[in-house]
């Protein structure tokens, strides 16, 4: 389907990033890793350094849309006449990743109940299972402070996150960085799956079969060869947005 801009003022490359953000977002709704109207995706707009793309407040994530989308600064104030609130507060992450990260163009943060429940365990994610080996060594972690709001955090959460593609936000949620938005979105899929497999596997009080160091070592520099090629990663996001268009295409309007 074409992602020519429907709205005056806007590009094309501009409104495609909007379709794509908009996906994103009811894709999130669809997995159920939504926190009701809290929590956010962002994607940088094309051509315009500083200005980011972030969901109306308030707005559920199953009713997000391509226009719906609001343009803000790296401050998460509106640079548009809009009448929809954003929430300045919930980009405070996102901008220090997206300052700090030139290949971030896209920032996924979510509550999920996996995810939190894994970010509250001192060994965090766990080498249980094919998906967390995936993730062996890609994975940062970023102490709690508290509602994420002071802007002196920034830095402790870019240092944290270094270059990996996760972070675990402890006792708090998931975070994920992407080129694209599809990246962005199949790294959250996977860890959050990996935490959903994890809290599953301890829930039954069995032992758990935690391969050697090296294995994980080895299917960590398998997935590095192998995964998160470009093409894959159209291949998936196609299958997505065929979901998508299948339920409700309206997120491309």
């Amino acid at each position: 389907m074409s992602v020519v801009a429907i709205k005056p003022g806007i590009s094309d490359a501009e409104w495609a990033a909007r379709v794509e953000l908009a996906a994103c977002y009811r894709l999130l709704a669809h997995f159920r890793m939504t926190d009701l109207i809290y929590t956010h995706a962002t994607v940088r707009v094309p051509d315009e350094p500083g200005r980011f793309l972030i969901n109306p407040y308030g707005w559920r994530w199953d009713e997000i849309t391509a226009s719906s989308l609001v343009k803000i600064d790296v401050d998460g104030n509106k640079v548009e006449d809009r009448t929809e609130r954003v929430n300045p507060a919930g980009f405070t992450i996102h901008s220090a990743v997206h300052m700090s990260r030139h290949d971030a163009a896209c920032v996924i943060h979510t509550h999920t109940r996996a995810g939190m429940a894994v970010s509250a365990l001192k060994e965090g994610l766990l080498p249980i299972s094919q998906i967390a080996m995936q993730y062996h060594g890609r994975v940062g972690y970023h102490a709690y402070e508290g509602i994420a709001l002071d802007l002196d955090e920034r830095e402790r959460i870019i240092a944290d996150l270094g270059e990996k593609p996760v972070l675990v936000l402890r006792n708090h949620g998931l975070l994920t960085v992407g080129r694209t938005v599809a990246e962005a979105f199949s790294h959250m899929f996977y860890v959050n799956l990996a935490c959903e497999v994890q809290i599953s596997a301890q829930s039954t009080g069995a032992e758990l079969d935690v391969p050697p160091l090296a294995v994980a070592e080895r299917v960590g520099r398998q997935f590095d060869q192998m995964a998160f090629d470009d093409g894959d990663l159209l291949l998936e996001w196609a299958a997505h947005l065929r979901l998508l268009d299948k339920l409700d295409p309206s997120y491309r309007t």
